[in-house]
């Protein structure tokens, strides 16, 4: 599986988003190092705490914003972080708990919610919040 670059596609136009987008792409290329590395389920497993850890913080950094702005599908857009959240949850507890478990498909999984989310979901709210002078 090849890494995720920052392409266009990617920006939504307000900075501190497409800054913490790039710094979860850059998560899930170290997830993918791991594996390619061969690294042990626990390693694996620590870059996937340290993915959930980022992701769950922007997020809450994401909806806040929406939120202060009024943003008026909120509520779709939680649905769908809190969704992913629980995903990937469930999937480092069955990581943990087997030794046959299949990473390549978690990763596949990762890279296309990522870039179908911030290309469908997170570039309707950028130019919905640059229209409000948020960039």
């Amino acid at each position: 599986m090849s890494l995720l670059t920052w392409s266009h596609a990617c920006t939504v136009g307000v900075k501190a988003m497409d800054d913490q987008h790039g710094i979860l792409m850059d998560t899930i290329n170290e997830l993918r190092l791991a594996l390619v590395r061969g690294s042990d389920h626990q390693k694996i497993a620590a870059e996937l705490e340290h993915l959930i850890e980022f992701t769950h913080k922007h997020f809450q950094s994401e909806e806040l914003l929406l939120e202060q702005q009024g943003y008026p599908y909120l509520a779709a857009h939680r649905a769908a972080h809190e969704k992913l959240l629980r995903e990937i949850r469930e999937t480092v507890v069955t990581a943990e708990n087997s030794e046959a478990f299949d990473f390549q498909l978690l990763l596949g999984f990762l890279r296309t919610w990522y870039l179908e989310h911030i290309e469908q979901f997170d570039r309707q709210y950028g130019p919905w919040l640059n229209a409000r002078g948020v960039f």
